[in-house]
C-alpha cells in the first residue's frame, strides 16, 4: 500500500453504532508498535492525513479513527452516549478488533485526554503518547470558546465562504497557504444539497454544557508516568497554558516539550518544529526497542 494512501475501514460500536477509521501502512509492517491518532472533539480522521501518511512512509501501521458523531462515523440518536467513557470503550473496541498489543498515542485536545484515559484503562498496551496542545488543567476561557461554536452548525454556501469563515474565526491556525486553509476547511464541513455544514453532530455540545465543573485530570496525567511523553503547544494557545506545561514537566521531568510561536489551539502538527519532533520522538522510541 503506498504511504499516502489508506484504507475506509468501519466496525461495530458495542452498542451496535456504526463507527469509520482509516488504516494507513502495511498491516505487516516489521514495526510491532501502531500510531493511533485522536483528533479534537468535533475534529476527524482527515486532520491527520498528512502525518499518518508520513508515518506511514516509515514503515509504521497508523489507525485514525472518527468518533462516533463526527465524519463518517454514524450519529448517536442519544446525545447522551456523547461522553469519554463511550469514547474509550469504542477505541478499545477498535484496538481489540485490529489486533493491537501495543500502541503510540498521537492525542490532539479532547483525543489527548482520551489518551489518559487509555493510560489507566490499558496501561500494559500504551507505549509512548504525544499530547498536542492539551494538559491536565484546562485554560476555562478557551473551553466555553470551544464549547460555544461546536454546539451550533455554521453553514457555508460554498468553499470559499467556508475558507473565509475559519480565517475569521481561528486567526492563530497558522496554515502555511490557502490549500492547507482549503484542507482544513473540507476536515471541518461537509458538502449538502443546501450547501456546507459541520462535519459533525451538534448534539455532542449538549453533555459539556451539562456535565458540571471539569474533574481532577492530574492523576490521569500520573497514568504516563514512565511511557515517553512529547508534548506539542502552540505558543499562542488558549486551552494549554505556559504555567500546566511547567507543571507537567515538574511532574515528569523526562518530558520531552516544542512550543510553537504564533499558533493557537491546536497546531496541525505539520509546522516543521513539530514534525521533527515528533520524528524524533519515534527514532528515541525505536532505539529503546533495539
Amino acid at each position: 500500500m503506498p504511504s499516502s494512501r489508506f484504507e475506509a475501514r468501519q466496525y461495530s460500536a458495542t452498542d451496535g453504532l456504526r463507527l469509520y477509521y482509516r488504516a494507513y501502512g502495511d498491516p505487516l509492517a516489521p514495526s510491532p508498535v501502531v500510531v493511533l491518532c485522536l483528533p479534537g472533539i468535533t475534529r476527524n480522521s482527515k486532520d491527520f492525513h498528512d502525518l499518518a501518511s508520513h508515518l506511514a512512509s516509515q514503515g509504521r501501521r497508523i489507525l485514525c479513527p472518527d468518533y462516533r458523531g463526527r465524519g463518517r462515523s454514524a450519529y448517536d440518536p442519544d446525545w447522551r452516549h456523547y461522553r469519554p467513557e463511550v469514547y474509550l470503550e469504542d477505541l478499545m473496541q477498535l484496538l481489540t478488533l485490529e489486533g493491537v498489543e501495543r500502541f503510540v498515542a498521537i492525542g490532539t485536545s479532547m483525543g489527548g485526554l482520551l489518551t489518559m484515559g487509555l493510560a489507566v484503562a490499558k496501561p500494559a498496551a500504551l507505549a509512548g503518547v504525544i499530547l498536542n496542545d492539551i494538559g491536565p488543567e484546562l485554560e476555562t476561557g478557551g473551553v466555553s470558546r470551544i464549547i460555544d461554536y461546536i454546539g451550533q452548525d455554521h453553514p457555508q454556501p460554498d468553499w470559499a465562504a467556508a475558507v473565509a469563515h475559519l480565517k475569521a474565526t481561528y486567526p492563530d491556525l497558522g496554515l502555511a497557504d490557502e490549500r492547507a486553509w482549503l484542507n482544513q476547511a473540507q476536515a471541518t464541513f461537509r458538502e449538502a444539497a443546501d450547501g456546507l455544514h459541520v462535519d459533525w453532530d451538534v448534539a455532542l455540545a449538549r453533555p459539556l454544557r451539562e456535565g458540571g465543573p471539569i474533574r481532577d485530570l492530574w492523576p490521569l496525567f500520573r497514568a504516563f508516568d514512565h511511557r515517553p511523553l512529547l508534548v506539542i503547544r502552540g505558543g499562542r494557545s488558549d486551552v494549554l497554558s505556559d504555567g500546566c506545561l511547567a507543571k507537567m514537566i515538574a511532574a515528569k521531568p523526562d518530558l520531552i516539550h516544542v512550543t510553537l510561536p504564533g499558533v493557537g489551539h491546536a497546531p496541525m502538527l505539520d509546522e516543521p518544529a513539530a514534525l521533527e519532533a515528533i520524528d524524533g520522538f519515534f527514532a528515541r522510541l525505536d532505539r529503546t526497542r533495539r
